[in-house]
């Protein structure tokens, strides 16, 4: 494992190289030398009494209750040589996602971590270098923001990253339900819900990714780090548990408007347990299931296809549809072993507010027969487990309105409607509000 590290390394060390000796004037016109952007994003949320006979250590508390997010961002980056860029995220946070971010496999707040706190606390998410190797064609312009210096690259190019950052900020975009800053909030809205990315608890790891584009086609690879156990720590650079990820995307037009196709697969790498093991276990000493107890090396792979769609300058749709390999725990995400999403954006042109924009998705969450029988013998996951189980499909439907006050910040409304919190019928539903203050600077 670390000798292919190492070659990945030294490729990437050869591409920089490479980019520095043969880049053109041309190819960095107007580059943008350094930059700093910034942020601030409060998420709140709330939600009535709603039905609960019986609880355990992972349910939504069903009183009535509000939490709070709120994190400050700066963005610093600095070109460091011909198409490289270093750039690096400090961060605040502070908060708590409903009841301390447990309770739903489709968690309702993407700006809600795993980890939360009263007072602020200052970390750094992203430490990162991105290096553009230029490989012909029309000569595009690159749009300064945050983590992007402004410039120019060949459309057909070669780009590399490595060092600490999220494997969602490469992975699995989409320009309708990818950022909860921005558009919806719900984890397995702004991310495909059965994709277990290798991520600490607040969504970022160390890794490498390689992205190769050519004309109306981009193919991706990366090799990211694991936690040392299941929705651990990660602490330092230590690529014996890994992730692999491979995602192929397509750009194409219809009737004029544009739209993407992606195809992904992905494998994790590390100490995990199987559902079925870890009931056996259960059978012969009596108690509850235990995921720790029966942990050992094993591979988990899973896949996913993302479509985006421009139907009108002012109206799109997507879709999203994943599954993983359920026999095994979730590793780092949430227990979802399938999921499909499905939403529309539409911009405010139609009502005289062109830069507001309306959402509105639905999502539908499952797990495996092993895993519902792990929940039901009142197994303990990552976010889920009420100490019994009446399994049903977790289905949610989310809508938000955002209102652009200044070109700098918006507010938006969110609802959220949740039948079956985690894949239980004997609770909920559940109604969530939320309000969503962003500032850019």
């Amino acid at each position: 494992m670390y000798a292919l590290v190492r070659v990945i390394v030294l490729g990437l060390c050869s591409g920089m190289a490479y980019a520095a000796d043969n880049a053109s004037d041309q190819d960095i016109t107007d580059a943008q030398a350094w930059a700093v952007h910034g942020q601030v994003t409060n998420v709140t949320q709330k939600h009535p009494d709603f039905r609960s006979p019986y609880s355990g250590p992972n349910s939504l508390i069903a009183n009535a209750r509000a939490e709070e997010t709120t994190d400050v961002t700066l963005y610093v980056g600095v070109r460091l040589w011909s198409g490289a860029e270093l750039w690096l995220n400090p961060e605040i946070d502070q908060g708590f996602g409903l009841s301390n971010t447990v309770g739903m496999a489709g968690f309702p707040s993407g700006e809600a971590y795993k980890i939360g706190a009263n007072t602020p606390y200052l970390r750094l998410p992203r430490a990162f270098i991105r290096q553009v190797i230029p490989l012909g064609g029309d000569l595009e312009k690159i749009e300064a923001s945050a983590n992007q210096l402004g410039g120019s690259n060949q459309s057909d190019n070669l780009i590399l990253t490595f060092g600490k950052f999220s494997v969602v900020d490469i992975f699995d975009t989409n320009s309708y339900a990818h950022d909860p800053r921005a558009d919806f909030l719900n984890w397995s809205v702004i991310d495909a819900g059965a994709f277990d990315y290798a991520a600490d608890a607040w969504g970022f790891t160390y890794g490498v990714a390689a992205e190769w584009t050519r004309n109306v086609w981009t193919l991706r690879g990366g090799l990211f780090q694991l936690s040392k156990e299941p929705n651990g720590k990660i602490t330092g650079v230590d690529f014996s548990q890994f992730m692999a990820v491979g995602e192929f995307e397509h750009r194409h037009k219809w009737q004029g408007h544009p739209g993407k196709l992606k195809i992904m697969a992905f494998a994790n790498r590390g100490s995990m347990a199987n559902y079925r093991d870890a009931i056996q276990m259960t059978t012969q000493t009596g108690g509850i299931p235990s995921a720790a107890s029966v942990r050992r090396l094993s591979t988990r792979l899973g896949f996913v296809i993302n479509a985006e769609q421009e139907v009108a300058s002012d109206f799109g749709v997507f879709v999203r549809a994943s599954m993983n390999d359920g026999s095994k725990e979730a590793y780092e995400f949430t227990e979802i072993n399938k999921s499909l999403s499905a939403g529309v954006s539409v911009k405010g042109d139609r009502w005289g507010r062109g830069n507001d924009t309306i959402g509105i998705a639905g999502v539908v969450n499952g797990m495996s027969a092993a895993a519902e029988d792990y929940f039901k013998a009142g197994g303990i996951g990552i976010l889920i487990g009420d100490g019994k189980l009446n399994y049903g499909a977790e289905k949610i439907v989310e809508t938000y309105y955002l209102m652009r006050m200044t070109p700098n910040a918006t507010l938006a409304l969110n609802y959220q409607h949740v039948n079956n919190p985690a894949y239980n019928k004997d609770r909920g539903p559940v109604s969530i509000l939320g309000f969503r203050v962003h500032l850019e600077f």
